[in-house]
């Protein structure tokens, strides 16, 4: 075992400088740079740029440099926790990442917490009464909501709360608490606007997990070592939850490698619709202007997530699932 991880430690570093060079070469792919669209900008809003000023902008933002150089330069920084200047927002990256990491984790943990406490228990109802009423019933719920865009649901839950219940489902806080500085006033206003995004969030999530949950389940449920277990006179609860249901969920144990990465993208998309101050819609707009420390810093701590989410999940296989320790031995 220890061996193992050791050698999943090894691996951690090389992967993550491969992943970095090409995130960093992916942003830089599409023709041109930021300053290249801050120009056409200004030329379309009727402004010019004379010559000087272009070059005293490039080389202000190191763009006169060679793609290696930039790189290097800017994963040197990220070792030492500096992510250089954004070009589009004129902060700090880790500035502008600090203001809304909170926020967003806070969302994404919220969501991946509803996920799981409601897909596991149903999908372990929806597998030992198979086929009745309460089971078509889930299966029907779960397929409609890996149907439904998260966005779309987002659209239609705005919809019903503004025109039933007179409530605008947009960002996570009231004006008044928008600007102003933390306080459990603004904590219990926090938690009145998350109902709806978080529900959103995790419904494609739960009826993932749902369907997963039940499938693996149900093939548990019917191998030899449950009739011999059941045979030898265990109670149906212990021998369920004693062997199926924790050989069961590790396919949701695995899922943590790309679950930690969501806590940091925040659901671009949704959270683009319902307006929410997550890192999302910054990534997003970061890709879109080539604003490439912004974006390459976001695309590395998503790269980070998930090798460490990938490393966690691993480990936590191996405890949970006695086979593949004696696997691992026997390799």
């Amino acid at each position: 075992m220890v061996r193992y991880v050791f050698h999943r430690i090894l691996l951690l570093v090389p992967t993550l400088l491969v992943i970095a060079a090409g995130s960093f070469a992916i942003i830089q792919l599409p023709p041109g740079d930021y300053l290249t669209s801050y120009i056409a900008n200004l030329a379309a809003s009727g402004e010019d740029v004379n010559q000087d000023e272009i070059d005293a902008l490039r080389a202000r933002y190191g763009l006169d440099r060679s793609f290696l150089h930039q790189f290097l330069r800017w994963l040197w920084g990220f070792v030492r926790g500096e992510f250089g200047q954004s070009f589009e927002y004129e902060k700090p990256v880790r500035t502008l990442i600090g203001e809304r990491l909170l926020l967003t984790v806070i969302l994404s943990l919220s969501a991946i917490v509803f996920t799981w406490v409601v897909a596991i228990p149903i999908g372990i109802y929806s597998a030992i009464r198979q086929y009745s009423i309460a089971d078509h019933l889930v299966t029907a719920i779960g397929f409609l909501g890996l149907a439904v865009p998260n966005f779309l649901a987002a659209l239609i839950l705005r919809s019903i709360g503004y025109t039933y219940f007179d409530v605008v489902a947009i960002g996570l806080f009231s004006e008044e608490f928008i600007e102003a500085s933390w306080s459990f006033a603004k904590v219990i206003d926090l938690l009145q606007h998350l109902f709806i995004p978080v529900v959103v969030l995790g419904t494609a999530g739960t009826a993932a997990l749902i369907r997963i949950m039940r499938g693996n389940l149900l093939d548990e449920i019917s191998r030899q070592y449950t009739i011999t277990a059941r045979a030898k006179g265990l109670g149906e609860t212990r021998l369920l939850f004693k062997y199926p249901v924790r050989l069961a969920i590790n396919p949701l144990v695995s899922s943590i490698a790309w679950l930690l990465p969501e806590v940091i993208s925040g659901a671009t998309i949704t959270a683009v619709v319902l307006s929410l101050p997550t890192t999302g819609p910054m990534l997003l707009r970061a890709l879109l202007s080539q604003d490439m420390f912004l974006a390459g810093t976001f695309l590395m701590f998503l790269a980070c997530l998930t090798v460490l989410g990938t490393f966690v999940s691993d480990i936590l296989l191996a405890v949970i699932d006695p086979r593949i320790r004696f696997e691992q031995r026997g390799a």
